[in-house]
């Protein structure tokens, strides 16, 4: 649930009181300031009783942490601090990630969270704690962008992120919505890992989103069906490629299958494709279903957009690299291992 303005203003103060306990030097706990009455100023102010002084601060509290707000919050302190000289500025937010609390350090500008994250450094104090998890996950935020639908516009822009989109033609090769893209486009600007120019739109930091998405992602997320067959690996995958597309049926293979004809790295035993939902599958290719000791495992997508980037390769339809990377990194049994050679081999290169 969204927290309200004062509910914000509230976990803010919370958080300052935590990140300064136990603090020795500290006289007393922080203390509330106040400001002019109708001034459209910070949101907190605060007093510190140092040893030989007293250190005032301003807080621009948001709801978000993501870096453009960082940014913004930043600017808005630096004025702040024109019309307040003497006092110090934070930034505050539910969860401040590493590229926020960046943002912030360059500037001279404090920063806390409500996970224990701070940085408060002026004069000859400094008081730093990191690497506290976001506890505060915004989950409606990773679900929009990672969604079935929204995953398709990251497709496109991960399959050649130099390129310059216009929000309509985006949209269309998406196979998506416009207002589905420009949701898209405020959640990666949020993150600044987008460029807007005035021709249009254009990728500019395709491994941050890879690495959210891949955290963000499971290949379970599709209708796993597994079985077994007597055959050698190459004679399943050939198998389903002859007979799948005799039938017009879609397929395309990914995980070890795909990244083996990508960048092969290491051996493997089970077989694994993308297929259109059929209910004959198994009796087309002569599988068995099993649940245990499966050495192939067909994936009923949960969306159509996986096909997306599908190439032939020696007359076999293979997933895009962005797609089969997505299925491997967390597939046990040497599948992170596969993901980073495809990475290194195939996808860094085009980017």
């Amino acid at each position: 649930m969204k927290l309200t303005e004062q509910e914000i203003k509230q976990k803010t103060w919370e958080a300052l009181i935590h990140c300064t306990e136990g603090i020795p030097f500290l006289k007393e706990p922080p203390a509330p300031v106040e400001l002019p009455e109708g001034d459209e100023g910070p949101d907190l102010a605060a007093k510190l009783s140092l040893p030989e002084e007293e250190q005032g601060i301003l807080f621009e509290c948001k709801s978000i942490g993501q870096p453009r707000v960082a940014r913004n919050a930043v600017n808005q302190i630096l004025r702040y601090l024109e019309r307040y000289p003497g006092y110090y500025g934070v930034f505050a937010a539910p969860y401040i990630s590493p590229d926020s609390a960046e943002i912030c350090s360059q500037e001279g500008i404090g920063y806390l969270d409500f996970a224990g994250n701070c940085r408060l450094c002026f004069g000859k104090i400094c008081i730093e704690r990191k690497g506290r998890g976001n506890p505060f996950a915004e989950k409606r935020d990773l679900r929009s962008l990672y969604s079935p639908k929204a995953s398709r516009i990251l497709r496109v822009l991960l399959t050649d992120p130099k390129r310059v989109w216009k929000v309509e033609r985006l949209a269309e090769e998406a196979d998506v919505s416009l207002g589905l893209v420009s949701k898209v486009k405020t959640l990666l600007a949020d993150r600044e890992w987008i460029i807007v120019q005035r021709d249009g739109l254009r990728l500019s930091e395709p491994e941050a989103l890879l690495q959210e998405w891949s955290q963000n992602y499971t290949f379970r997320k599709n209708e796993v069906r597994d079985f077994y067959s007597l055959k050698t690996v190459s004679e399943i995958e050939s198998q389903i490629a002859e007979v799948l597309s005799g039938k017009s049926v879609q397929y395309a293979l990914t995980g070890f299958s795909g990244a083996a004809r990508l960048a092969p790295a290491v051996r493997y035993q089970r077989v694994m494709s993308y297929v259109e939902a059929q209910e004959d599958i198994a009796s087309l290719l002569g599988l068995k279903p099993v649940t245990s000791g499966a050495n192939v495992s067909l994936l009923v997508p949960h969306d159509e957009g996986v096909f997306y980037g599908t190439r032939e390769i020696d007359g076999i339809l293979v997933a895009s690299p962005v797609q089969i990377y997505l299925d491997l990194i967390g597939y046990r049994g040497r599948g992170e291992e596969a993901a980073k050679e495809l990475f290194e081999q195939v996808i860094r290169p085009t980017w």
